[in-house]
């Protein structure tokens, strides 16, 4: 078991990795660079919404072993520069497990929503220090998607789903005094068509409701 001054380790070592790992995401290089060995660190995903000048990395910390942990990183767009802002952990540091189709282990539906982070944006807190209230919400997604799906659009920006078919989405709304609101989410598959969606406030897709219906 880490011992107390185990997290503040780990947060001073993502300090320091996950600007240069971002780097690779915001240039369109794949998510893990050679540089950094999965056994330390595993990169299941990154995302950048340069319109919205905000970003998040889905890590996790030494796969495979009694230490492992996931981490969400956020990424800002403070003037110009990119800084890590923060994020959110968790103890279960299980690597995802692969893709499956609509009803195959570990799918339901098309949209799996998984863990994430949100923190109040701080590229906003920086430009109006007085002014808390008008800072934005940076939140972020882990989501696991069907081998059905070719690519999703997140509001209006389209994701390529990796070949595992695990990846994270961020995104940035007004602050609702409890958090963000996540944009809607469709999946689309090979032939352009809509096979399912996620809406801002719910839990489980449209395609996931549809077989529920039926039973």
């Amino acid at each position: 078991m880490p011992t107390p001054a185990e997290p503040s380790r780990i947060h001073r070592w993502l300090g320091i990795i996950v600007p240069r790992v971002f780097q690779g995401v915001v240039n369109g290089r794949a998510p893990q660079p050679g540089w950094l060995p999965r056994r330390w660190v595993t990169v299941v995903s990154g995302d950048v919404d340069p319109d919205a000048g905000v970003g998040a990395v889905w890590l996790v910390w030494r796969p495979g072993t009694a230490e492992a942990e996931t981490h969400t990183a956020l990424m800002e767009l403070c003037g110009a520069e990119w800084r890590y802002t923060g994020g959110g952990g968790g103890s279960d540091g299980t690597l995802p497990a692969g893709r499956s189709a609509v009803g195959g282990p570990g799918q339901i539906g098309m949209i799996e929503i998984g863990g994430g982070a949100g923190a109040l944006s701080h590229a906003d807190r920086l430009q109006h220090p007085h002014s808390i209230e008008t800072a934005g919400w940076v939140g972020s997604h882990e989501l696991q998607v069907a081998a059905e799906v070719d690519h999703l659009l997140v509001g209006k920006r389209r994701i390529e789903v990796p070949a595992h078919g695990s990846l994270i989405v961020v995104w940035k709304s007004p602050s609702t005094g409890r958090g963000g609101t996540r944009p809607l989410i469709v999946a689309v598959g090979r032939d352009g068509s809509e096979l399912s969606r996620i809406g801002p406030h719910d839990s489980l897709d449209s395609c996931t409701w549809a077989e529920l219906r039926d039973q």
